[in-house]
């Protein structure tokens, strides 16, 4: 049985970066065929031109559909229907609406206060050209009072029109399960799409975890701890984790898989391939 694979990018800060990202999109195409790749956003000024610039040029050089982040805090409804039509103009038909982190220095939480808001705002503009898809937190969002909590938040994003979801990277399939079938009693019944991290950078994965709440197992962290400057050692045995994890959620059923690349293209490619993911190639 196939299943659908996405690929997450952030925006390149330079010209070089640009050109290196290009060759990885070129990468991942040939590999995997994947359903779409997606941007991350930052919310104003020169951020969100990079990120404007990296959908366009995936969107329109790719040949993989481009699937724009769109975070509102901090947005205006003016702001934010002027970039959904700047996507519409591109043929975009995918948005990751987010919340999104306030700006450094910005105080003012603008129009939208939560996803569900900007959700509900984007189907009111825009009807259902877009797919859209919302974050979920099978070991729920840091800022949440607690899962409770959180499970609620998710449903209302739901409710107010989202068609699928994808999940912050986790290292526990339990936690996955554990999460869905809380969904299931809920009556949440959209596809929950699990996002997975590759592990090549120990120092880099402990600060992105810590930072959003993702949970990285004791046992995983003195496993990489134990690595040092074995950077060889670590990614062998990052790979080995990342693709039995990977295994293990196709195994179970999940709707499709969605690589949180950090624009690099090996890492996903090897994780797919040794998981038995590489689409056939024609004779």
């Amino acid at each position: 049985m196939h299943t659908p694979l996405s690929c997450e990018f952030f925006p390149p800060k330079s010209d070089e970066g640009a050109l290196k990202l290009r060759a990885v999109t070129e990468q991942l195409t040939s590999a995997l065929k994947p359903e779409y790749f997606s941007v991350t956003y930052g919310a104003g000024g020169s951020t969100q031109d990079r990120s404007f610039a990296t959908v366009q040029a995936i969107q329109t050089e790719s040949g993989v559909p481009a699937a724009p982040h769109l975070s509102c805090i901090g947005s205006t409804r003016a702001s934010i229907a002027a970039i959904l039509d700047q996507y519409r103009a591109l043929g975009i038909k995918r948005i990751v609406a987010l919340r999104g982190d306030l700006p450094s220095g910005m105080r003012d939480p603008g129009d939208f206060r939560f996803a569900s808001e900007l959700v509900a705002f984007i189907r009111e503009h825009s009807g259902d050209w877009f797919h859209i898809e919302v974050a979920a937190y099978p070991e729920f969002h840091p800022q949440s009072a607690n899962s409770r909590a959180d499970l609620l938040h998710f449903k209302q994003k739901v409710e107010a029109g989202a068609d699928g979801a994808i999940t912050q990277y986790f290292y526990s399939i339990e936690a996955y399960a554990r999460f869905l079938d809380d969904c299931e009693k809920l009556q949440v019944t959209l596809p929950i799409v699990p996002g997975i991290m590759p592990i090549s950078n120990y120092t880099q994965l402990a600060r992105f975890s810590d930072a959003s709440g993702a949970d990285l197992p004791r046992w995983l962290r003195k496993r990489l701890e134990a690595f040092g400057d074995d950077m060889d050692g670590l990614r062998a045995f990052g790979h080995d984790v990342v693709t039995g994890l990977t295994s293990d959620l196709v195994q179970a059923g999940a709707p499709g898989l969605h690589f949180y690349t950090m624009n690099q293209a090996v890492p996903v490619i090897n994780i797919c391939r040794d998981a038995g993911l590489m689409p056939s190639q024609p004779n």
